[in-house]
């Protein structure tokens, strides 16, 4: 498979191995995915397809998506994603696809949105270690401490680490294992943690860099 499918995280729990070892996994729900356009490059200028998930009332939907969906026959979705297709993928509007897609012990890639955290400071946000407690120390104990140079060049470089806005950003989690397939419960147990809140959107494709 050379896509991938969307789904939701539900949650974190642990696997035992055989000799008893606890593995960490993040449970992703994937209800069955269907394909809604075809890009071809004859005619778009790239080979892409559009996939879409779940069911949605059609007053929920904008008018050009909903023209989209009628044109193509399918059953309309909470959302539209696309994914590139190498030479020789012949996928049709209607087409779909389940947890199958993927199997045991494959490695993905999980992208996801980050939790947002609001605007913290330096030692939260970049993990600065604090300043004295004492010593004389007066209401800067987390404060980030200076950061800028002489006269020369006497101006602060870009990138400095500073406070700001902390999470709700999209991160991709690399080369991770599936652990196990739910076909009864539309579930794909995959090790470790995948960006996001429960219940965020979470795309799962093959891996990239995996050997």
């Amino acid at each position: 498979m050379t896509i991938g499918l969307v789904g939701r995280k539900a949650g974190m729990t642990r696997l035992f191995t055989d000799a008893g070892e606890s593995v960490p996994v993040t449970v992703v729900v994937v209800v069955p995915n269907r394909v809604v356009c075809r890009k071809t490059q004859e005619k778009d200028g790239y080979s892409a397809v559009q996939l879409t998930s779940g069911v949605v009332k059609p007053g929920r939907v904008s008018k050009p998506k909903a023209g989209l969906y009628a044109k193509s026959g399918v059953e309309a979705g909470d959302g539209l994603w696309e994914f590139r297709l190498v030479d020789g993928d012949d996928l049709l509007p209607g087409h779909t696809f389940d947890v199958t897609a993927f199997k045991v012990g494959q490695k993905i890639d999980a992208t996801g949105t980050s939790i947002g955290k609001g605007y913290a400071g330096v030692v939260k946000r970049h993990n600065f270690r604090t300043q004295d407690a004492s010593h004389g120390n007066s209401l800067a104990h987390r404060a980030p401490g200076s950061i800028g140079q002489n006269q020369t060049p006497g101006r602060v470089f870009k990138g400095k680490r500073m406070s700001g806005h902390m999470g709700g950003v999209r991160r991709t989690a690399q080369n991770l294992e599936i652990m196990r397939i739910d076909e009864a419960r539309n579930s794909i147990l995959i090790k470790g943690a995948i960006p996001g809140p429960k219940g965020g959107r979470i795309i799962l494709r093959p891996a990239v860099k995996s050997r």
